[in-house]
């Protein structure tokens, strides 16, 4: 099959803030198809914040593709069990076009009345790293209160929705701006929400939550963190799953003065990472699709369209620029 692909080498380790010029375009031929594998065109990339983690020394290759999640059509197949005309997830990353063998790529069901981007937001990493989370880490119970940080963003659009639906009596999100803010209450389902630049984390929780919360779902470590340590009831649970706050510091700065009171409170602080648990992905489709299709859960995606845009993304969810998950559209569904 002639043609070129293209792809996105990270080519520098980044000081703080990624720029432009840490990343490369290039092109080549389309990749022969050996047996056992199969070729796909990509249709939407993954942005994710864990992706400026991997950009440091010793966690990545120069000169590469970042790796990633990634949605697209089998165009060409050497391999049995991916046909041309497939529409699979794997994790590739930022090319158009992708080699992938039948253990590397997932072939999507389809959902009458969900869309596919769905499997990079809510039915992807973003919604199951919010299901585990509240589920299987902290173990969320009807009747608790939960808080959630970055409410606004992929992970947190989807952690605070599902905490609703698993009968959460109040729960609360933070958010980097007013506009964030109201579409946390309006249209997420929020109960409450502040914004944390307006005074510290701590004091802006418990005037949202005066008895206190049962459970915190940690996006963003630093200040936070501590703030949710002090609200936090007696027995409570952190289930710790990213520290945004620091990603683009050299050496992280703020660490909670009052860590100590996880063991004056009895609380239960655990971090946890997203592929230990992928053997929960059933489980997530099955709770979530019937919510989907009735409107009751939200896909709450911001979509950059253009491969030339992917960089101009990833930078962008670094600032906050997104609402909800970010999601680059490369190609045609």
């Amino acid at each position: 099959m002639p043609g070129t692909a293209r792809y996105i080498h990270q080519i520098a380790r980044p000081a703080g803030l990624p720029r432009p010029t840490d990343f490369a375009f290039l092109e080549a031929p389309l990749p022969a198809v050996a047996p056992g594998t199969a070729l796909v065109e990509n249709i939407y990339l993954s942005v994710d914040p864990y992706m400026r983690q991997r950009m440091n020394e010793g966690l990545s290759e120069l000169h590469t593709p970042i790796e990633g999640r990634s949605i697209g059509r089998v165009v060409e197949s050497r391999a049995p069990e991916l046909r041309p005309g497939d529409l699979v997830f794997h994790r590739e990353g930022w090319r158009t076009h992708a080699l992938v063998r039948p253990a590397e790529a997932r072939v999507l069901p389809r959902y009458e009345g969900v869309p596919l981007s769905a499997f990079l937001s809510v039915l992807g990493g973003t919604g199951l790293t919010a299901y585990v989370g509240l589920t299987k880490i902290a173990r969320l119970q009807p009747g608790e209160r939960v808080f959630v940080s970055a409410a606004a963003g992929g992970v947190g659009s989807a952690a605070g929705q599902i905490a609703r639906l698993l009968g959460a009596e109040q729960v609360i999100g933070s958010a980097g701006s007013a506009a964030k803010v109201k579409r946390l209450t309006e249209r997420l389902g929020y109960h409450d929400a502040f914004d944390y630049h307006d005074g510290p984390v701590g004091e802006l929780l418990r005037r949202a939550a005066p008895e206190g919360i049962d459970v915190y779902f940690d996006n963003v470590g630093g200040d936070h963190l501590a703030g949710a340590i002090d609200v936090l009831r007696d027995h409570g649970r952190i289930a710790w799953c990213g520290g945004v706050s620091q990603y683009n510091e050299a050496a992280p700065t703020h660490r909670p003065a009052n860590l100590f009171e996880v063991v004056h409170k009895s609380l239960r602080l655990e971090g946890f990472l997203v592929s230990d648990h992928r053997h929960v992905q059933a489980e997530l489709e099955n709770f979530l699709v019937p919510y989907l299709r009735s409107g009751e859960l939200v896909a709450d995606e911001t979509v950059a369209t253009g491969f030339d845009r992917v960089a101009e993304a990833f930078i962008g969810l670094l600032q906050g620029e997104n609402l909800g998950k970010m999601i680059v559209q490369v190609g045609e569904v």
